[in-house]
């Protein structure tokens, strides 16, 4: 599809990447047509760049880098997924690399060049100019997912003995400013973080004003080293548009932006939803190896959990074989149960995400979560004892389903909520390893109960 100016529409009514448009630059690619590649690529947002390039054959991904030559823009590298990025930086030569750095922020240059092992580090590195490195260095140094890696340290810094108008001329004069800010921070000789200023109040006080009268001493500095799940907190709990980063000695050490923080979020989010199916760290662009070798290692423990269910059944099989409709009732209580311990589970693993669910107010959940499963599971009870002695004219097997099926949903209910709490204290993922469990458990109990009360009672 072309527009009025008869040029390749890149996106659909949804927002991807138009299929014709993808194969004109596949297209020219191919043909090594770089004149065409630049025509079709030259003006794209580094967004839009991200996406092309990760519908984009590998090869043809480093053939558009060669076509675009100094014109690629270095900021679509950090738009990428991380398996495709890695394989960009791999194939881009190391002054490309360096090159392509000195156009981002410096939290952005460090998002870049994390993953990369350490000697590609070195010899990247190694082509900036020396204080460009020595900031990078030292922002790798943190720990991953810390506010370090996340800040950038680009930022405007003045004493409090300054007036106004000379934060202003300082502003209008100095080469090297960020390219966005939202405040300028104020600091003693050494460096430590006294307050805030924001742009607003800085534009609106008259010029002989010192800054020291205008500074706000009420802030929220992020500690270096805090995760950036903490930092995302913050953030929003504050609802702060940018907020300080400061070492152990309280120095001003860098800056954090919304925009950061956004992409925290946006990541944390993903992770919990791949961890919580058992995929944690898939992509659409990993190759079949890399997605076969993740799923495998959950599925083989969901295999474990399975036997274990197996095993229970059959402990029960005289039983099942004396009445053959028991073989047919007994997966409703365990499927009942396990969507039951699923809904408490993820409402546990959220709140814990979120810090909603702490020490504070533990007790008061769980008793609701017991509450609740306790109520579902005799309302679910009632419902399906009905059903059974109806369907099969057998009112003992009615009650029979009917206990196991309250019993199934308390012990759901209390799966749901300690499994994830007793994780979390044992500082394991519970988005990662809480199903398995939970579901295990319901399985197991649900046939127990239920085969065990037919065992007792209808046998």
């Amino acid at each position: 599809m072309q527009d009025a100016a008869g040029e390749v529409q890149l996106r659909d009514e949804e927002g991807g990447i138009r299929p014709d448009f993808l194969h004109a630059v596949s297209a020219a690619l191919d043909e090594k047509d770089a004149a065409k590649v630049r025509e079709l690529t030259l003006k794209l947002h580094e967004a839009d760049l991200a996406d092309l390039i990760e519908l984009l054959r590998p090869e043809q991904r480093e053939l558009l880098i060669a076509a675009l030559g100094g014109d690629f823009k270095a900021a679509a590298l950090t738009e990428l997924d991380e398996a495709v990025r890695d394989q960009m930086l791999e194939a881009m030569p190391a002054e490309q690399v360096a090159e392509a750095l000195q156009q981002l922020d410096s939290d952005e240059a460090v998002y870049l060049i994390e993953n990369l092992d350490k000697e590609e580090q070195s010899d990247i590195l190694a082509k900036l100019p020396y204080f460009e490195r020595i900031a990078l260095e030292r922002s790798l140094e943190y720990p991953e997912d810390s506010a370090g890696r996340l800040m950038q340290t680009d930022l405007i810094a003045v004493p409090p003995y300054w007036s106004v108008g000379q934060a202003i001329d300082f502003l209008r004069l100095a080469d090297d400013l960020p390219d966005r800010f939202y405040e300028i921070f104020v600091i003693d000789p050494a460096y430590h973080l006294i307050g805030a200023v924001p742009l607003n109040r800085l534009l609106r006080s008259k010029r002989a004003t010192t800054i020291e009268s205008i500074t706000e001493h009420d802030i929220h500095p992020i500690q270096v080293e805090d995760d950036q799940e903490e930092v995302a907190r913050q953030f929003e709990r504050y609802n702060l548009t940018a907020a300080p980063v400061v070492d152990r000695d309280r120095r001003l050490v860098g800056v954090i932006t919304a925009d950061d923080v956004v992409e925290v979020v946006q990541e944390e989010a993903e992770e919990d939803i791949l961890s919580m199916g058992g995929v944690a760290g898939s992509a659409v662009t990993d190759t079949v190896w890399q997605t076969q070798r993740q799923r495998f290692v959950w599925l083989l423990v969901n295999l474990g959990a399975a036997l274990l269910a197996v095993w229970v059944i059959s402990q029960f099989e005289a039983t099942i074989e004396q009445m053959v409709v028991l073989a047919v009732l007994m997966p409703i209580v365990a499927s009942m149960g396990g969507n039951a311990a699923n809904q408490t589970m993820t409402v546990t693993v959220r709140a814990l995400a979120t810090k909603d669910l702490g020490p504070a107010n533990a007790y008061r959940v769980i008793g609701r979560e017991t509450v609740v499963g306790l109520l579902n599971g005799l309302l679910f009870a009632t419902l399906l004892g009905l059903v059974v002695y109806f369907w099969f004219g057998n009112d003992e097997l009615g009650l029979v389903i009917a206990a196991a099926m309250v019993i199934n949903f308390f012990v759901a209910a209390l799966a749901g909520i300690f499994i994830p709490i007793t994780l979390n204290y044992l500082d394991i993922d519970p988005a990662v390893a809480s199903g398995v469990f939970v579901t295990t458990v319901t399985d197991v109990v649900g046939f127990f109960a239920f085969l065990g009360l037919a065992t007792l009672w209808l046998i």
